[in-house]
Order: structure tokens, then C-alpha cells, then sequence
């Protein structure tokens, strides 16, 4: 079988060779959107290449709720540090998460960017507060997908090839998850392998797809 495909690959190409430059360029171009929005809907779907399903995101660790209210100036070294009034809040690594009254929702704080910490009156303690509410909507949701946007996801051609790729910070990204390497998952986290997970690949159904299409342009010549 993959012989007698090799075939008509070997056939494809002395097709398109017979067509002039724009017209390959821009049969190419098609080619390359209809494999970029094929690929960024498997992505979607939580698929490799292979037809897979991705590895699933890490058990996150069960986080440690403060029992009171804490007020700091922040962030150090900054003249107009302002205060941050601080309740219901979680240690989260280098992060103190709570909600921040001030801003009337959930926000995070650097321990090592806290200029000072403030006193904190008996009427403002929140003690027993439990832990702090977090909507779990974000992990729920399918992994990548900024990365599979057409913003991050490319399609292009030249007048004798199609691409797809990932483009500057996102290509990345992708290498990191694309060959399961090891990387920071915040700028002052320790390093950890990611599993591997196939975001790029040409499938079966995409080879045949771009020779439909190629012999649809053919035909209607």
C-alpha cells in the first residue's frame, strides 16, 4: 500500500510541475489553509497525528489556604507601591493568591516583591475564611488553544511548496510540547519535562485531501 501511494505522490508532483508558478503558488496556498485549519481542529479535538488522544495536563497540587487577612505595599522599589489588602488567600510556589480588595477579584503577588508588610486591624482579620473559591473553568478547557489560532498556527506556500508552522514565541512552545522537552512553565518556576504531544503532523486524510484537491484543479483546467 504505502508503494502504490509513493506512486501517486510521484504522479502529483509531475502534475503540479506542469502547472506555471502563480497558478502553483496559489493551488499550494489553498493546500496549506485547508491542512492548517484541519490540523488546528485535531488539536482541538486533544489528538496526535496518529489519531491519539494527548496526554493529559498534571494533577495540580492541592493548594494551602491562609486562615487571615494580609495588607503589603507592592511591588518593592516602585514609588507609587500601593497597598494590598489581601483575603482568602492560598501560598501558590512564589505566588500569594487571594482576593485583592482593591481590585474586587482574584489576583497574585510575588512573596519577594512585597515592599512591606502592614499591620492588619482585629476587624479586618478574616480568620477561618477556608479556602479561597477558584474557578476551575480555565484547566477544564482543552489545552492550545491560543496555540492552534490562526495568529500562532501559519499557512503559506512558495511556487513549489506548501508549509504550516508555528510562528515566534509560539514555535517555542510547541517544540517544547511537540518533542516532550523540559522547560519553565512560569519565568521563576523550576524546570519539568512536559509529556510529549504531537501538534504538528500530516495525517492520512490531509494527503488525500491536498490529491482531491490537486485533481479537482486538474480536471477543471
Amino acid at each position: 500500500m504505502s508503494d502504490d501511494f509513493e506512486q501517486i505522490q510521484s504522479l502529483a508532483g509531475a502534475l503540479l510541475r506542469q502547472l506555471g508558478a502563480s497558478e502553483r503558488r496559489s493551488l499550494l496556498r489553498r493546500m496549506a489553509r485547508q491542512v492548517q485549519q484541519s490540523q488546528s481542529a485535531r488539536i482541538g479535538r486533544q489528538e496526535a497525528p496518529d489519531g491519539s488522544k494527548f496526554a493529559p495536563r498534571r494533577e495540580r497540587r492541592e493548594l494551602k489556604p491562609g486562615n487571615y487577612a494580609v495588607k503589603f505595599l507592592y511591588p518593592k522599589g516602585d514609588a507609587n507601591a500601593r497597598v494590598v489588602f489581601l483575603k482568602s488567600w492560598v501560598h501558590d510556589g512564589p505566588l500569594m493568591t487571594g482576593f485583592d480588595i482593591e481590585a474586587g477579584g482574584i489576583r497574585s503577588f510575588f512573596y519577594d516583591k512585597v515592599e512591606k508588610y502592614l499591620p492588619v486591624d482585629a476587624g479586618e482579620q478574616n480568620a477561618g475564611a477556608g479556602k479561597l473559591r477558584r474557578k476551575g473553568t480555565i484547566r477544564q478547557k482543552a489545552m492550545f488553544r491560543k496555540l492552534r489560532s490562526a495568529r500562532n498556527l501559519r499557512a503559506g506556500s512558495t511556487d513549489r511548496e506548501a508549509w504550516i508552522g508555528f510562528s515566534g514565541r509560539a514555535a517555542e512552545i510547541a517544540r517544547v510540547h511537540q518533542e516532550g522537552l523540559r522547560d519553565k512553565p512560569s519565568r521563576k518556576g523550576r524546570a519539568v519535562r512536559y509529556a510529549e504531544r504531537g501538534l504538528l503532523g500530516v495525517t492520512q486524510a490531509e494527503q488525500s485531501r491536498a490529491l482531491d484537491m490537486l485533481l479537482e484543479h486538474v480536471a477543471a483546467a
